[in-house]
């Protein structure tokens, strides 16, 4: 039953992820052809072709690698005067003849004469007004910032559902009323077992505190919150403790001497140090919130998703030393689709989470993917679609300035020019992709 369900976790987020990639390329594709570009394919997947069906002038279809998807937008490239003769032929159907290039040298200058000829591939006699360099430079925003819009608009529309409805697993509220009282002290470095009779009782068990008390005050002070709590009871040491407690709606007065114990320092300070202990456990709830909530939410994991695309080079090196045997492995290191397949299936067939837990566990994965793949591809470098949009604003930019100064059209910003770029940062994606598989496959993280 186990194998069953991690299985249908692995497939649900494996489906999920490339529904998500086929409305990506859909947010390209409904705006160009809205503005009257030639858009002949739709694809997820890479490789062979699996299936495909022709509607219109389009070819939608699946392909046999299933770690992407594209759409193909016609004469995203414009022609270079340097590159290609001023004139196009076509054949007796109307398809556009490769142009005559003429010599060129160096590798590069080759690379991008070769990418223009590939564009007039689709191309016939009457399509010229339909290629994508010809439209305004507003409209090419709005084609290639529809893709990773529709992958953020995903993210979002499932973080509102699950932060109004479950709550928000980073944004825990800690009440003032109390969990649980361990019955012992247990030394830090020996958490988990169970209490011996050798073992002493925490202050808060002799103190007669009960799980369902609400903390109303330490030593005269009115309780604030739990941080400004846990902090008075770390610095009273092995002093009085007079805590007041309200129990069904009464006022009870407790009395006790916190013990001294070895502790972490801070939740982010790994360091052990003495300080006053009393033993017990708030009762913690995740915090809910509507549309309002969830924006906020999401402007802080963009700011976090930045952050961490500026480090990404770097963490991806760590985790190819893992794959060596040369560091243990980050568990907040990045995955690929495989490592998010891994968690979505451990979560399904674990039997520590029930079933709310475990739909829950398989949105958030999707909705923190589309989140990822929406920011990532705005990431101003080509061949992403925020390289495409760098250029078009940069486009627009120029011509308005022409304009104010009474100057000539500048024409279209050429961003096969740019290719180089795109071809760099091509290969650094794919190894950086094949490194994360590999690490997911050899050093795997787990959920926990």
């Amino acid at each position: 039953m186990s194998v069953l369900l991690y299985t249908l976790g692995v497939v649900s987020f494996v489906v999920a992820i490339l529904v998500s990639i086929g409305l990506h390329e859909f947010g390209h594709l409904v705006p160009a052809k809205k503005f009257g570009c030639k858009v002949p394919q739709w694809f997820i997947g890479f490789g062979p072709t699996v299936w495909s069906k022709q509607i219109g002038d389009t070819e939608y279809g699946i392909k046999a690698i299933p770690l992407g998807g594209y759409v193909k937008i016609v004469g995203m490239l414009p022609p270079g005067a340097q590159d290609l003769v001023e004139e196009t032929t076509y054949d007796e159907d109307g398809e556009a003849v490769h142009k005559v290039r003429r010599s060129n040298t160096g590798m590069f200058t080759q690379l991008i004469s070769d990418a223009r000829a590939a564009e007039w591939e689709y191309v016939k006699q009457h399509d010229t007004d339909r290629l994508f360099y010809r439209i305004a430079w507003w409209k090419k925003v709005i084609v290639m910032a529809g893709g990773p819009m529709v992958n953020i608009a995903i993210a979002f529309s499932l973080f509102v559902l699950l932060f109004a409805t479950y709550g928000n697993p980073r944004d825990e509220v800690v009440e003032p009323t109390v969990a649980s009282v361990p019955a012992c002290v247990i030394p830090v470095e020996e958490a988990g077992r169970a209490c011996t009779s050798e073992d002493p009782a925490t202050p808060a068990a002799q103190a007669g505190i009960r799980a369902g008390d609400e903390i109303v005050s330490f030593n005269g002070t009115p309780f604030a919150d739990w941080d400004s709590f846990q902090q008075q009871i770390r610095g009273n040491a092995d002093g009085d403790a007079v805590i007041e407690v309200r129990r069904d709606g009464e006022l009870l007065t407790l009395e006790t001497n916190t013990t001294v114990t070895l502790r972490q320092t801070s939740a982010d300070d790994q360091a052990l140090t003495e300080v006053g202990f009393l033993g017990v456990q708030p009762e913690v709830s995740l915090q809910t919130g509507g549309l309002i909530y969830t924006g906020k939410q999401m402007e802080t994991m963009a700011a976090e998703t930045v952050r961490a695309l500026g480090q990404l080079p770097v963490k991806v090196y760590e985790v190819g030393r893992a794959i060596v045997g040369l560091q243990e492995r980050d568990p907040q290191s990045p995955v690929s689709i495989v490592g998010g397949g891994r968690f979505a299936g451990e979560a399904a067939a674990s039997d520590a989470f029930p079933l709310t837990d475990k739909l829950v566990t398989l949105l958030f994965l999707i909705a923190s993917f589309n989140f990822f793949i929406g920011m990532f591809n705005f990431v101003p470098l080509l061949p992403l679609d925020g390289g495409h949009i760098a250029g078009a604003l940069y486009e627009g930019l120029k011509r308005g300035v022409a304009r104010l100064r009474g100057r000539p059209d500048p024409g279209h910003v050429d961003v096969a020019k740019l290719l180089p770029i795109a071809y760099v940062v091509g290969l650094a994606m794919l190894v950086m992709g094949v490194v994360l598989i590999v690490a997911d496959l050899v050093v795997p993280l787990h959920i926990s």
